[in-house]
């Protein structure tokens, strides 16, 4: 799971080789009145290849593949990130299993740029001189060699803080550089903000502890006008001294961006209709600090796990009504990369053809809670609803999960995995996800045990997220969970519209 947007790293700019995308559901029938309706033949083969896959799937059959992840992690430098010889190694192993069980398996390659910085430095130089902690915005434009000094103008704070452009007085922030404190839209946005009320830079400050903030444009298309993040306390200070007179301050960055790249790779049943496909999906790519067994090796081997199953039940796939398409994204660390890149490969027609999409991230927390996507917004938290037919989802999810006597919460779609590119163009979506940096609360460790009050994965982004960090037996729930949703929506897509 990649960090909130504020801590990617990179982004993609350039691609080759889109994959065709396939995704309806059928109508189903169903009896009106009182009386509960018979259920249809594809319903009865939605439970028939649900409950086999389940009894077939299991999280200790997918530990091999966490344990593959780990192998190929230590023999290339201890990471499996986007653009290494780690991740195109763990693309390989899903390759050829995946072909092996029977599927027609294809990469999709693109390039994505990563922000290398070449300067960085900001100081006050009057009303008195002073050096401020300053790091440059990933993909920011370059300040000319020396950098450039100007009056500082303050935005408006307040709850969408330099995200709107009544934030910016009127001409008092042409020739000079914008003071923005951080907060509810993202940085390219408070760029381009600050660049249209005719700032030539912006010092952007953050809006909680004492680091500076780093901000990310997340493509160099994004950059306008220099940008630096600074902590909280120099934001403020600056802030108030504005307020006073006139404070002139110095700016000297330069970035840049470097080509890599990547590949996802795609897997989908030679059988089922294929204007009714079901699309699941999990990140493959680490971060560079670890190999990433739990973020997001358990994911993907929970995919492998299930897609080979799937296979062996229905002769590879050929006795199924639904096509179904696993995915495993690259550069989901780097800001959703892959799976954005697929999503916009495909047509108006592909787009409106897919009719769920299933997201798999981190599911063997060590101090985990079993998270679903609240595609109802039951919980009225963050970013609303997901698109039609995602609160159906997650009533399958926590069905099943109830039947299995497992505590449940709802999580927000805040946007950190790849469910994000589906969702933006309406494709209704749902998953499970057990907790990265988040604590866990009082509920949840009274629940289903557990550490209240600390991380839900102490080794996040970590070089200890490693095969000792997975918890066994939620990967096993979770590995069931894939494989109750794929045995139903192979076969019966109705649901979705109940």
């Amino acid at each position: 799971m990649r960090a909130p947007r504020s801590r990617a790293t990179a982004a993609l700019v350039s691609a080759a080789v889109a994959v065709p995308v396939l995704f309806a559901a059928a109508p189903q029938a169903g009896a009106q009145g009182d009386h509960k309706p018979h259920p249809t033949t594809q319903e009865r083969q939605a439970k028939k290849l649900a409950k086999k896959l389940v009894e077939k799937s299991s999280g200790k059959s997918a530990y091999r593949h966490l344990e593959k992840f780990q192998e190929i992690a230590d023999k290339n430098g201890g990471n499996r990130a986007a653009g290494t010889k780690g991740h195109k190694a763990s693309t390989t192993y899903v390759h050829d299993r995946l072909k092996k069980a029977g599927y027609k398996v294809s990469y999709q390659d693109f390039t994505f740029y990563e922000s290398e910085t070449l300067r960085e430095g900001a100081a006050v130089l009057s009303p008195e001189a002073r050096k401020l902690n300053a790091v440059a915005f990933d993909f920011s434009k370059a300040t000319p060699e020396g950098g450039i000094q100007a009056p500082l103008a303050a935005a408006r704070v307040d709850d969408t803080p330099g995200c709107e452009a009544d934030d910016y007085a009127s001409d008092t922030f042409t020739g000079k550089i914008a003071l923005v404190k951080r907060g509810s839209c993202t940085f390219a946005e408070k760029e381009a903000a600050a660049t249209k009320a005719g700032a030539i830079g912006l010092l952007l400050y953050n809006h909680s502890g004492d680091k500076p903030v780093k901000g990310n444009l997340e493509t160099p298309d994004n950059a306008h006008i220099p940008a630096a993040g600074i902590t909280l306390a120099e934001g403020e200070a600056l802030a108030k001294q504005v307020a006073q007179g006139e404070v002139k301050v110095s700016l000297d960055v330069a970035t840049k961006a470097v080509p890599h790249k990547t590949r996802n790779v795609i897997a989908e049943t030679r059988g089922g209709r294929a204007d009714r496909v079901v699309g699941l999906g999990a990140h493959l790519d680490s971060v560079t600090e670890g190999p990433g067994i739990n973020d997001n090796g358990s994911g993907s081997a929970g995919l492998i796990e299930v897609a080979e199953k799937l296979a062996k039940a229905t002769n590879g796939g050929k006795k199924l009504n639904n096509k179904v398409r696993f995915s495993w994204w690259s550069a989901e660390e780097l800001g959703l990369l892959g799976s954005d890149h697929y999503v916009k490969t495909l047509t108006a027609k592909q787009k409106k053809n897919i009719k769920l999409y299933l997201n798999f991230d981190m599911i063997g927390s060590p101090n985990g809670a079993e998270l679903v996507y609240d595609g109802d917004n039951s919980d009225n938290v963050g970013s609303g609803p997901g698109p039609k037919g995602s609160a159906q989802i997650e009533k399958l999810i926590n069905g099943f999960l109830d039947k299995k006597k497992v505590p449940h919460w709802g999580t927000d779609f805040d946007g950190r995995s790849d469910y994000g590119p589906f969702i933006a163009e309406g494709i209704p979506a749902g998953g499970t996800f057990t907790g990265a940096e988040g604590l866990k609360t009082a509920d949840q460790a009274a629940k289903a045990g557990g550490k209240a009050g600390q991380p839900y994965d102490p080794n996040y982004h970590g070089k200890g997220d490693t095969l000792k960090n997975i918890d066994r037996k939620i990967f096993d729930v979770n590995v069931d969970v894939i494989a109750n949703a794929v045995g139903t929506y192979a076969q019966d897509l109705g649901s979705l519209k109940r």
